[in-house]
């Protein structure tokens, strides 16, 4: 990669068929849009790209998050939409035959998936169901833990139920900032019992392998906000990704990424996917991206050149990725952790 020629290549959405979105932190957070997202996402199904939508929330049903984002002007369909209750019921159908009875900790979009499927939904452990499916709601109380919590109490190698957790994400992004995600709560049944669930969701592959299936995806590109679930899981199905900085995960968790888990592209938000994304250009320890370049001495990272904020992320991202170290054994100046993106969610 030591070329220092040509700055740009072509941009990320250059030849994508199907643009693979999560939603939370991508395209809303909470109920409104996020600023750029939805004027982003109509340009490129106008230039005949495909949308879907794979998310992680399994508090509401295909139906309901394809009617939330009409409500924003964009087109979309049930069948647009990949959900973790769908990833789930598939899961479970490999252990358990339908028909048979279903502990439910969730809302509806859960409820609805595992009736589609012909199971029978329970909210009590005195019902003796054959699983506990387990997913996000904001009405989930404590006493739906404990029910969870007394129809897994004796391990499945033990002759115990499956538990299949829709998603363990520890947050999710709501309008007035970040709020305990499904990882939380699933948490809180393993501390009881002292086992562990089985993911459907992001990040395992299923669901993105799915996805590509149901959209006929050629080249898709999958938009995230997340690294240890959207772009983790998209990296292990083989699919390019794009980081975008409009929700939880911020510039220093960009820095940090574990090799498994780092995008083939970072945005500060929708609009830059149409942009020809500049080339990372490496010689002599310094790392180049547009104007910005950012130097590894040894333990120091040191910026070199300023460039654009969002340059100078992913000149500083490359170069400490490529050294094959972790973080915590550089010196980062605070200007690499300062957060200017922030201002435009």
């Amino acid at each position: 990669m030591a070329l220092f020629s040509k700055k740009t290549g072509p941009a990320p959405l250059d030849g994508v068929d199907v643009v693979l979105n999560d939603l939370d932190g991508v395209v809303y957070a909470g109920p409104g849009p996020i600023p750029h997202a939805v004027e982003s996402l109509t340009r490129a199904a106008s230039e005949g790209r495909r949308l879907g939508y794979i998310t992680n929330n399994a508090s509401r049903t295909d139906r309901a998050v394809a009617e939330h984002l009409r409500e924003f002007g964009l087109e979309t369909r049930p069948d647009d939409v990949v959900t973790s209750p769908q990833a789930a019921v598939a899961l479970l159908a490999k252990k358990v035959a339908p028909g048979s009875t279903i502990m439910v900790v969730g809302g509806d979009g859960l409820v609805d998936e595992l009736q589609k499927a012909g199971y029978t939904v329970t909210r009590s452990a005195t019902d003796e169901p054959a699983a506990v499916v387990q997913g996000f709601s904001p009405d989930v109380r404590w006493t739906d833990l404990a029910e969870a919590a007394f129809a897994l109490a004796t391990p499945e190698d033990e002759g115990g139920i499956p538990w299949i957790a829709t998603n363990t994400d520890w947050t999710i992004p709501q309008a007035r900032g970040i709020a305990p995600g499904n990882g939380t709560l699933v948490s809180a049944v393993h501390t009881a019992v002292g086992r562990l669930a089985e993911v459907a969701g992001k990040p395992e592959a299923p669901i993105f392998h799915a996805a590509v299936e149901r959209f006929g995806a050629a080249k898709p590109l999958m938009i995230g906000d997340r690294l240890d679930t959207d772009i983790q899981g998209a990296q292990a199905a083989g699919i390019d990704s794009a980081l975008v900085l409009t929700g939880i995960d911020r510039p220093k968790h960009a820095l940090a990424a574990p090799e498994h888990a780092r995008p083939t592209y970072i945005v500060g938000d929708l609009r830059e996917l149409f942009e020809p994304y500049p080339h990372v250009r490496q010689k002599d320890g310094i790392t180049k991206v547009g104007d910005a370049a950012v130097a590894i001495d040894g333990p120091d990272v040191r910026v070199v050149a300023e460039g654009r904020d969002i340059d100078l992320l992913r000149a500083a991202a490359h170069g400490i990725w490529s050294t094959g170290r972790q973080i915590f054994g550089f010196r980062v100046p605070e200007r690499l952790y300062a957060d200017p993106f922030h201002r435009q969610r």
